[in-house]
């Protein structure tokens, strides 16, 4: 498949509640974080993590949709969620200066989860425009924990969700020419560019 639609959702939960794990059990216990640590979603070495870090070959192109976490308030323990694309921070400060990125009660996942006064958090926050990660390009998505979290408690699961859209092979090639154009690059001004495409040449047939 050419074009498709991904989630990733990355929890501090592991066996025995130490370290990272590649796949899920319902005996995994939550890994402490101290309170201002950053963590990577992907290779962080805590949690749920996966075995490299993410990057685009040459013929993909990653778009990111949404990302969301776990609300930091006196009720839920959470934190911030920061895109990062090869070296650089994607949110800043308006003096350009470096921050943690959206917080989870702007962004709160899952989505409806109860505050302090039983009141369900809706998000607040849209990323937008969507976040384009372009051929060869490496990228990341990083978790700052606001509260010291303890090791095996069940108050202090935080988790952090991610999603984003694949275009591979011929539809990256689309991707970018799209980005050239400066028209945005999502499943439905692909399929446009291809209808275009195909039409012009049927008109070129005849």
């Amino acid at each position: 498949m050419a074009m498709r639609s991904q989630i990733y959702e990355w929890t501090n939960l592991a066996p025995g509640g130490t370290g990272s794990t590649l796949s899920r059990a319902t005996t995994d216990e939550a890994v402490a974080i101290a309170s201002g640590t950053q963590v990577s979603v992907f290779t962080g070495g805590i949690g749920y993590n996966i075995t490299k870090p993410a990057e685009t070959t040459a013929t993909q192109f990653v778009v990111i949709e949404d990302i969301a976490c776990s609300p930091d308030d006196t009720t839920n323990k959470g934190g911030d969620v920061q895109i990062r694309i090869n070296t650089t921070d994607y949110f800043q400060n308006p003096d350009v200066t470096q921050m943690s990125g959206v917080s989870g009660t702007a962004s709160p996942y899952p989505r409806g989860i109860p505050d302090a006064s039983a009141n369900n958090l809706l998000k607040s926050f849209d990323l937008y425009p969507d976040v384009y990660v372009l051929p060869g390009q490496v990228w990341d998505v990083l978790f700052t924990a606001q509260t010291t979290l303890v090791t095996a408690t069940t108050a202090d699961v935080v988790a952090a969700f991610i999603k984003y859209t694949l275009y591979d092979g011929p539809d990256a090639l689309i991707a970018n020419k799209l980005l050239e154009l400066g028209i945005t690059v999502n499943p439905a001004n692909v399929d446009w560019y291809k209808r275009t495409l195909i039409e012009q040449q049927a008109g070129g047939m005849m």
